[in-house]
Order: structure tokens, then C-alpha cells, then sequence
């Protein structure tokens, strides 16, 4: 009964490492990983950058949202989306 329990708690922690780990890498690293055509290999060139750019704006655009749970609009939503762009 012990190594059952031992056996589901370690499958648990193994679960929830990589669930933080994912949230842990960089924009950068995430939207290149993802840089992949139609085909199944990775874009090169402009269309790389072009993906990439695109992936970062959709990614921080999710998570303009202010202190009181409402989108950043104006100024504060153009200040936080070129810092989170740009990885600060």
C-alpha cells in the first residue's frame, strides 16, 4: 500500500514540475519552440521573425490586465506590451 502511494505522489510532482516549467520559460523560448511551418519544419528568415513577433503580441496581449481584473487600455496597455515584448 506504501509504494502505491509512493508511485502516485511521485507521478503527481512530476506532473505539476513540468506544468511550472512551462510557465517559467521566456517568451522568446516559447515562440521559437512553436516556429514551425505546415510541413512540420521550423521557418526561417522573415518568416520566422514575422512568426515570432505575432506570437509575443498575442501572448502578452492575453495578460494586459490591470490590478482591478479589467483590460489595460490607452497608454498603460502600449507601456505593458512593449515591456513584455521586449522580455522585462
Amino acid at each position: 500500500m506504501k509504494h502505491l502511494l509512493f508511485i502516485a505522489l511521485l507521478f503527481a510532482a512530476l506532473g505539476c514540475g513540468s506544468a511550472a516549467a512551462q510557465q517559467i520559460l521566456p517568451l522568446d523560448t516559447t515562440c521559437e519552440l512553436h516556429a514551425m511551418g505546415k510541413n512540420g519544419e521550423p521557418l526561417a528568415g522573415a518568416a520566422r521573425l514575422s512568426f515570432i513577433k505575432k506570437c509575443k503580441r498575442e501572448m502578452c496581449a492575453g495578460k494586459a490586465v490591470g490590478d482591478d481584473g479589467r483590460p489595460l487600455a490607452g497608454a498603460a496597455k502600449a507601456s505593458f506590451m512593449k515591456n513584455c515584448e521586449a522580455g522585462r
